[in-house]
This record gives C-alpha cells, structure tokens and sequence, in this order.
C-alpha cells in the first residue's frame, strides 16, 4: 500500500452528525489515511461511530485505522490499528491482525523507538510533534532532520503534532510522506479547503 498525503485523525466528540459530515467533506478532498481516535468510555458511541466512519472511508476507497483498540479493529474490519507507546504491543497486534494490516507506531522525537517499531511490524512510523499541538501539549518537539534520517528503515513517515500549510512543505521536504493533522481541519469552517491546503505541500497534488 502506497502511504502518502494527508493523515486525517478525528477529535474526541459526542457529536457524531458532525463528525461524519466534516470526515465526509475531508474523505472527499483526497485523504491518504483516516484515523479514529476516542478516549470515550462509550464502547457503543465509539462502535457506532467507527462503522459510521468505515463506511465513509470505503465510499472513498480510503482505508480507516483505529487508535488504541485492535478488537474494535477486528471486529469492524477496519485496515489496521496505531500504536503509542503505552497502548500495547505492536508485535502482538501484528499477529492478532495479520501481516496485511496497517500497523502505525508513534516514536515521537527517536530513531531508537523506529527501529523497534520495524523489528516488531510497524506498516508505517509517526514523529512529532513539530509545533504546538492542542491535543498534547506537553509533547516533546522533534526534529525535522528525524524524517531524513528514519529513511533507512524503508517505511513510510509520519510527522504529526502542530503541522500548518506552512510548515508542511518543509517536513515534506524532510521525508514526510504523511502529514498527520487533527484541529487543523476538524476546527476549520471548510475541511475540505483545509485538506487541500496540505495536500499541495505534496508536488505529486500540486497543480
């Protein structure tokens, strides 16, 4: 699987008419990946809307990952599951999952937690944060150069964490072939628009 674009994560919301109609609007600008991430202790809302967001993701044949939870994973038969590192083991989530599932790692700012993510099965590996984020704020920075070096592991990379359109072509640059993003279109009065305006950071979207 060609992994590369734009890496849509949702909020956490109750509101799902919302969040299906932004994820809606984003799916159709051209999205590489769509996560859903929520921390609600609503198994029902989160299976609702995990189903309600795979049936989009399949409409734009764009495949939908799971934060945090590979039975929610299974049982929807969403593309695969992404990783922190107090969520599990990626090596156990490999073979619950199977070898052509999606498997995401967050390494945050080292090399040393990619490298591990790869040996345990990782499909791609997620650096940041790379400016202030909302989500976390407490996050460590990473450094660009962090994208340049993780190309010797042969996976796909991940920056996330605070990413603007004007930053974006700088971490693309770097060896970003995922821009992940949250408020930047979740907050925007037009998603769609906000997709786009990281998609050109891209010179394969540009034009």
């Amino acid at each position: 699987m060609a992994l590369r674009g734009v890496y849509l994560i949702t909020p956490n919301t109750r509101d799902t008419t919302r969040l299906l109609d932004q994820s809606e609007a984003a799916l159709a600008a051209g999205l590489a990946l769509l996560q859903y991430r929520s921390k609600s202790p609503d198994q029902d809302l989160r299976r609702y809307q995990a189903e309600a967001l795979l049936q989009a993701c399949r409409r734009h044949h764009v495949p939908l990952i799971i934060n945090d939870d590979v039975p929610l994973a299974l049982a929807i038969g969403a593309a695969g599951v992404h990783l922190g590192s107090k969520d599990g083991s990626l090596s156990e989530a490999r073979h619950r999952l199977g070898s052509h599932a999606v498997l995401g790692a967050s390494c945050y700012a080292s090399i040393e937690n990619a490298h591990e993510a790869k040996a345990q099965g990782a499909s791609y590996v997620a650096f940041g944060t790379f400016g202030p984020s909302p989500t976390k704020p407490a996050a460590a920075r990473a450094d660009p150069l962090l994208l340049t070096e993780a190309a010797q592991l042969g996976l796909p990379r991940v920056a996330i964490g605070g990413i603007t359109p004007a930053q974006a072509p700088a971490l693309v640059a770097a060896g970003a072939d995922l821009l992940a993003v949250i408020s930047h279109v979740y907050e925007s009065a037009d998603p769609a628009a906000a997709v786009r305006e990281l998609r050109v950071a891209f010179p394969e979207f540009q034009g």
